[in-house]
């Protein structure tokens, strides 16, 4: 069973809004076992929408809109809709007290314009809608085994009546579809090219599962999707592609689905009940800050000092003064110090010390934008790794940050 989602509204394509419901729908969709494999989104145009839904009908057996079943002049939607199916409008008057009933209920003036939200093609089902004003319409088509879904635009309202319609509507008139599940493996430090010649063949050789690469924020995810009868058959034949991937992509490997760099560090802090601070310097809180987006994190992370400026460099955190005059504040030896210092400061397990130069000011010659050093103090001996980053000034705190975590994994797995 293929669907096709149309989400219209010509603020979408202005950028004016975020599209929120194009991804709630086919996520969704996808966990009942129905084939999501088309997107468009057109704006408030009637010409534009009949082509887009004409196209719609030659590829797929059920169209579901989201938008356009306003008040004004340019929701337009369900009239598009009547048209191609050859279906007059009428006034349907249980919505229309429905929409009276609202305004009254909230002592507001009602418009007469309010209405058009009551005016329906014939012989269509009408669905409820408890969070707003516009029903949403199903309308069948036998004879050429269609099916199209108007929905609300406003996400609160389409979430609610999906879920307490349409859902029930399809369960009921398709029965079970199986079962689509995904699973995302969440890999650091291999490009998206890279990683793709490590995994290649089971790209190249993929049926179901497939395959997917993504690329996020410096992330690579890789993401196994299984269709089957069930959930249960689902997750074994993504267990079984996984164990072929995962050696070749294991070091690389930090986090399942949701769980996030940051998260995979505390759990092995936890885990290996351990402590931990920083010295941050070009990052400016950024890694702490990460770190203590997960919840508990307090039981590991006993700190850190923002040590934006040499002078506190030295006296908060215990960099020599020597050590900044002869090497700068931007290197190794500096980093190290950084790290080995606010470990003794805080009296933790591990010390992080983070310096470079974010731009766009600040670089020399033998030290451009970019630069940064990540030292690491701890059971496991005294580290530093340099790196260049290119990008705008939040691109390279962005991606030291990231860096900087995936560091502190990788160290933690050797302790």
């Amino acid at each position: 069973m293929i669907i096709e989602l149309v989400t219209t509204g010509t603020e979408l394509l202005l950028g004016q809004i975020v599209n929120l419901n194009a991804p709630f729908l086919a996520a969704r969709l996808n966990e009942l076992g129905f084939s999501v494999l088309y997107q468009t989104t057109v704006g408030d145009n009637r010409g534009r929408m009949k082509s887009v839904l004409e196209t719609a009908f030659k590829r797929a057996d059920i169209i579901i809109t989201s938008g356009g079943l306003g008040p004004t002049q340019g929701d337009i939607t369900k009239e598009v809709t009547a048209a191609l199916f050859n279906k007059p409008m009428y006034l349907h008057e249980a919505s229309a007290e429905q929409i009276k009933k609202f305004f009254a209920k909230r002592r507001l003036c009602m418009t007469d314009n309010n209405l058009r939200q009551a005016m329906m093609p014939e012989g269509a089902q009408i669905v409820e809608n408890t969070c707003g004003t516009a029903p949403g319409v199903i309308i069948e088509d036998e004879m050429a085994g269609k099916i199209i879904i108007n929905l609300p635009g406003p996400p609160r309202e389409l979430t609610a009546m999906f879920e307490k319609s349409i859902v029930p509507y399809l369960s009921s008139r398709f029965g079970l579809q199986g079962a689509i599940v995904s699973r995302v493996l969440r890999t650091y430090g291999l490009g998206e090219s890279a990683l793709e010649e490590r995994i290649k063949t089971y790209i190249l050789g993929q049926s179901n599962p497939t395959l997917a690469l993504l690329a996020r924020n410096g992330e690579i995810h890789v993401r196994i999707t299984a269709k089957a009868a069930s959930v249960t058959e689902a997750v074994r034949l993504i267990d079984e592609l996984e164990s072929q991937i995962h050696p070749l992509l294991d070091e690389y490997i930090f986090g399942i689905d949701e769980e996030t760099m940051e998260r995979s560090v505390g759990n092995l802090l936890l885990n290996k009940n351990l402590t931990i601070a920083l010295a941050e310097s070009c990052t400016g809180g950024l890694v702490s800050s990460r770190i203590t987006d997960v919840p508990g994190s307090s039981q590991y992370l006993m700190g850190s000092i923002v040590c934006y400026s040499n002078a506190v460099k030295v006296q908060q955190v215990g960099v020599p003064e020597t050590t900044i005059e002869t090497k700068g504040a931007v290197s190794p030896e500096t980093a190290e110090y950084m790290a080995q210092g606010i470990r003794e400061k805080l009296n933790t397990d591990i010390g992080v010390g983070i310096t470079g130069i974010a731009g766009p000011d600040g670089a020399t010659e033998n030290k451009p934008v970019g630069l940064v050093y990540i030292a690491i103090d701890g059971a496991a001996g005294k580290v530093c790794y340099e790196h260049c980053f290119n990008g705008e000034r939040a691109d390279i705190k962005h991606r030291t940050a990231l860096t900087a975590l995936n560091h502190i994994r990788r160290y933690l797995l050797t302790i």
